[in-house]
């Protein structure tokens, strides 16, 4: 059970009881200004994450490796959107639990992150395997993400 989807709208109401107690509307109406200014630094945030994804290729990134290195369990997806300044490649069908997204680099390396209800569950890094003569045919797989 998802406990934030309760435990919220409580904190919400105990801020407002608490606002109410102290100073009745004056409360009230500071306690709603602060949430006010919460949700438009959230939204702020979000789109300027989305604007700079939007100048990119749909699952491209630097460097996959360091994303690999940079990426933990519980990030929630707009997190690793903001990481990679672009929308990762969905895998999977839309509004499918769990969502599968890919990004690729310059090297084609592939880092793919599974999500589940938005939030990292595991990625994993496949990396192409070079061949004597310079090019790369199949791939090997380099760390797993738990």
């Amino acid at each position: 059970m998802n406990y934030k989807k309760i435990l919220i709208p409580i904190g919400v109401a105990v801020l407002f009881y608490a606002g109410w107690s102290s100073s009745q509307w004056m409360g009230v109406a500071f306690v709603g200004s602060g949430l006010v200014m919460w949700a438009l630094l959230y939204i702020t945030r979000m789109i300027k994450t989305m604007l700079r994804a939007a100048n990119r290729p749909v699952g491209f990134v630097d460097s996959a490796v360091m994303l690999n290195a940079k990426l933990k369990a519980g990030d929630n997806l707009m997190h690793v959107i903001a990481m990679t300044r672009s929308l990762g490649k969905l895998q999977t069908p839309f509004h499918e639990q769990p969502e599968v997204f890919t990004w690729t680099d310059g090297t084609q390396s592939v880092v793919t992150c599974t999500f589940v209800d938005g939030l990292l569950k595991e990625w994993q890094l496949v990396r192409p395997t070079p061949e004597p003569d310079g090019t790369s045919s199949e791939t090997q797989q380099v760390s797993l993400g738990s």
